[in-house]
């Protein structure tokens, strides 16, 4: 799991960044020092806890709380300050936890405990992907219409990669085989990336992909994937198999003749 630290004290930050790196429940923690730093990177990027000052340069925390709010309606949230008298209105937007500075390394991992422990699944663990026959996408039972159909095939490479991380060129040679991968198709793919991305916004899902320093996965343990099941040898998925996955992408050819020689399970 990810926490987001905001603190405008450099100090503070490094310290609050560093506790929370030491908890066994969270794998990654990033700070920023301006609630407008971090409300970018959220735009493109999922977090799990958010622990947040109050008086910060460009926003008061409060506010930044709303506006996270606005997109991760389940997301719980700390307050760590040193202003008491804005406990009313954090609680007055469902925050988890209030804190005072200095706070002792026990309470800050006790806060982000009880956080997360009281969690439901996160929200994009309502994506269902069906990948043998055709590719599709549900959120909560309902299928999600792309803009792009490349848009689509990216996700559906993404899935078929199983978690790891690809480079934009490889999704390029996938995608486009025989094609050249210069400037202007390089260009071809950033709108590509683009639009799936604000297609899974729309959606409220668009935790479910990563994009790092040019590489690019989707996130395995929130999507709920018959290839997955299957790769996993539940029985219900390789009884389901028919021989037939993800259809209309030639790329699928070599999992898809993995999949028919272990149909029976034999993974």
């Amino acid at each position: 799991m990810r926490a987001i630290c905001v603190e405008d004290d450099p100090r503070q930050l490094e310290r609050t960044v560093a506790l929370c790196r030491e908890l066994p429940r969270l794998a990654e923690a990033r700070g920023f020092a301006r609630a407008g730093e971090a409300l970018a990177w959220l735009a493109d990027h999922a977090a799990d806890v958010a622990i947040l000052d109050i008086g910060l340069p460009d926003m008061n925390g409060i506010d930044l709380a709303a506006a996270i709010r606005e997109r991760y309606p389940d997301m719980p949230i700390l307050f760590l300050t040193g202003h008491a008298g804005f406990a009313v209105e954090a609680f007055a937007i469902h925050a988890t936890g209030y804190m005072l500075k200095p706070v002792s390394p026990e309470r800050l991992a006790a806060e982000v405990d009880y956080a997360l422990s009281g969690r439901r699944l996160p929200r994009a663990a309502r994506v269902s992907v069906q990948t043998f026959g055709d590719f599709q996408v549900l959120v909560d039972g309902r299928p999600v219409v792309f803009r792009r159909s490349r848009a689509k095939e990216l996700l559906a490479y993404l899935v078929d990669r199983q978690g790891r991380s690809v480079t934009r060129a490889q999704v390029f040679a996938a995608l486009w085989e025989n094609g050249a991968y210069d400037r202007s198709m390089q260009k071809q793919l950033d709108v590509i990336l683009r639009s799936l991305r604000a297609t899974l916004r729309a959606y409220g899902v668009e935790e479910i992909l990563e994009v790092r320093s040019g590489h690019l996965r989707v996130c395995p343990e929130l999507l709920d994937c018959d290839l997955y099941r299957f790769l996993n040898g539940e029985s219900g998925a390789v009884n389901a198999y028919r021989g037939e996955y993800m259809s209309a992408y030639s790329w699928a050819e070599l999992t898809e003749g993995y999949m028919t020689r272990n149909r029976r399970g034999d993974l």
